[in-house]
């Protein structure tokens, strides 16, 4: 009938009705339960049956599971805290002090702090039991105004766990002098994530299109390729290709098919080029009985060739 935090006995452990033994039925956590207690009856098989009742009492151990929890300073992604130094500061001037808890017990919550890292290890050291920071040497006009230091809370239990803060010291004697500092730094961090951002999107972007290029030029090639494989073995005839002559194909004149000739006109010259060709055949000059028309077509044409402003484009002799 007894339960733990309104939680039933029976949902921890169990007791075997053969031979008492009690095992847990789920893992305990110290910080939300460290002990309980419960009653159990032992019964004979007797009769009348005889029995008695015992209370037991569980206590629950601690173990280091839990890592240090840093305080102070707080730590943000977006806005950027810094402790200020004046360039005055003597030996042993306090900077700040490091806040950690653990929530363990015992040994397990004993909280130690080590200085892991520093921009200027010779002017700041760690309390080792108490986390203060302080200056070990008289700060002078060399020193930097941005000083980071990394500070780690280390707990004493077995095996140890330990976290670690981020602790920004600004060493300058007015404030306006640490804005224009720090501000700087928080730019360039932003400009350095920006950039690499843009690095990776056009990186990815030129990936993209290059694949693209490589397969359409590779298939082009192989289409060619291939055609030039078929024209290869092709059993076609292959016919040739003449630009066009012209000739007298009437059989009216005195020459026929004997000679053939280009002309090249256009409507906004006044020259006309006329390209004779040499004779497609060797065939002798057939006369006309009435020697009238052949003697007519030639002053014809011999009209047209002295008229450069002629539309007719194609003439003949």
């Amino acid at each position: 009938d007894s339960s733990v935090n309104g939680v039933p006995v029976s949902s921890y452990v169990s007791v075997s009705a053969d031979s008492g033994v009690i095992h847990s039925v789920r893992s305990f956590d110290y910080e939300q339960i460290k002990d309980f207690q419960f009653r159990v009856k032992a019964q004979d098989g007797g009769s009348p049956p005889l029995s008695s009742n015992v209370t037991v009492k569980i206590m629950i151990q601690d173990q280091n599971d839990n890592a240090p929890q840093v305080l102070y300073p707080v730590q943000t992604s977006s806005s950027l805290v810094a402790e200020m130094v004046p360039r005055s500061a003597d030996v042993g001037y306090l900077v700040t002090k490091v806040v950690a808890v653990d929530v363990d017990s015992g040994q397990n919550a004993w909280l130690s702090y080590k200085l892991q890292k520093a921009t200027d290890r010779a002017l700041f050291e760690v309390g080792l039991q108490n986390g203060e920071i302080r200056t070990i040497r008289q700060v002078t006009d060399k020193d930097a105004v941005k000083q980071r230091l990394t500070v780690v809370v280390e707990d004493n239990g077995q095996p140890s766990r330990s976290a670690t803060v981020n602790v920004n010291v600004a060493v300058a004697d007015s404030f306006p002098e640490v804005l224009s500092e720090f501000t700087d730094f928080t730019h360039d961090k932003d400009y350095n994530d920006n950039l690499t951002f843009y690095l990776v999107l056009a990186l990815a972007v030129v990936s993209f299109l290059f694949i693209p290029c490589l397969v359409v030029i590779i298939s082009v090639k192989i289409y060619r390729w291939r055609q030039s494989r078929v024209l290869y073995h092709s059993n076609l005839p292959v016919i040739p290709y003449y630009p066009p002559r012209y000739a007298d194909t009437l059989g009216t004149g005195t020459l026929q098919h004997v000679y053939n000739y280009e002309v090249c006109r256009t409507t906004d010259s006044r020259k006309s080029d006329c390209k004779f060709v040499r004779p497609c055949s060797q065939n002798v000059l057939i006369m006309d009985p009435s020697s009238t028309g052949t003697m007519q077509r030639m002053q014809s044409e011999q009209n047209i060739l002295d008229e450069p402003d002629s539309p007719l484009e194609v003439c003949y002799i």
